[in-house]
């Protein structure tokens, strides 16, 4: 029997991919992470499922836990929330689980970032302001970073970031962050991103902390850069009338003309 991380998406019940659902509804275990992961996907597991919160579970329990059930012949659905890719925690249940000999397998979901994106109506890659993203945080309880892997680093590139478990560690965002971007540089937070209670604060490096004071401490993603600003942007070459392309040939002396 197979365990199945699925990332579960950023908060709303209808962002899961439909092969989420699917696994879901045929697993009689599930464990979910039940601080960040919507209640309503448990409505797809099958009529008798096992369900199990693992927000209060050690690592150990977790696992013994997949063991119970992979050893009575259960598929398991295990569901994270966003993207497995990022902060899920998902890498040292994999290392057990290849150690102990037990098949898994991993379907992507929505990823809070791209819900967050969603929620500003932003695109985070935009001609001549912006052509990278990055995914970062701040050090934590949890966590340290790498020394090499800090803000001012990032922001030298001057790309994008979308600065995930931080709203705690605003102030320090801002003061690494300014001397490189400026203090008129646009940023935003969202905190639970796609969820009823979903609220938004759009400002500049300079007044996002005044801006942000009155909101939550958790379960939000700063994010900073020029594409967040007032539309003022270059249109992509790629949609432009003389623009040569396989699936659109400026003319009868273009390379692609008579190419499949």
């Amino acid at each position: 029997m197979t365990v199945h991380f699925i990332g579960a998406g950023p908060g709303a019940p209808d962002l899961i991919t439909l092969r989420g659902r699917d696994l879901i509804a045929s697993s009689p275990v599930c464990l979910y992470a039940g601080s960040l992961v919507p209640a309503a996907l448990l409505d797809h597991c099958p009529p008798g499922a096992r369900i199990v919160n693992t927000a209060p579970l050690t690592l150990d329990e977790i696992v013994g836990t997949l063991c119970e059930a992979h050893e009575a012949g259960h598929d398991i659905a295990r569901l994270h929330s966003g993207d497995l890719s990022v902060w899920s925690a998902m890498g040292e249940q994999i290392r057990r689980l290849k150690a102990l000999g037990i098949p898994y397998s991993i379907t992507p979901g929505v990823p809070s970032f791209a819900a967050a994106a969603a929620a500003l109506e932003a695109e985070l890659t935009l001609p001549e302001l912006g052509q990278s993203l990055i995914l970062t945080r701040t050090p934590g309880r949890a966590s340290s970073m790498p020394p090499r892997e800090n803000l001012p680093a990032f922001a030298a590139t001057g790309a994008t970031l979308a600065i995930h478990l931080s709203i705690h560690n605003l102030a320090k965002v801002v003061e690494d962050l300014t001397p490189h971007y400026g203090p008129d540089c646009p940023a935003a937070v969202v905190w639970r991103a796609s969820w009823p209670d979903q609220r938004i604060v759009r400002a500049t490096l300079a007044t996002i902390e005044e801006a942000a004071a009155q909101g939550p401490e958790r379960t939000a993603i700063i994010l900073v850069g020029p594409v967040l600003g007032d539309g003022d942007f270059a249109e992509s070459s790629l949609y432009a009338p003389g623009y040569d392309r396989r699936f659109r040939p400026s003319g009868t002396d273009s390379l692609f003309v008579g190419k499949e």
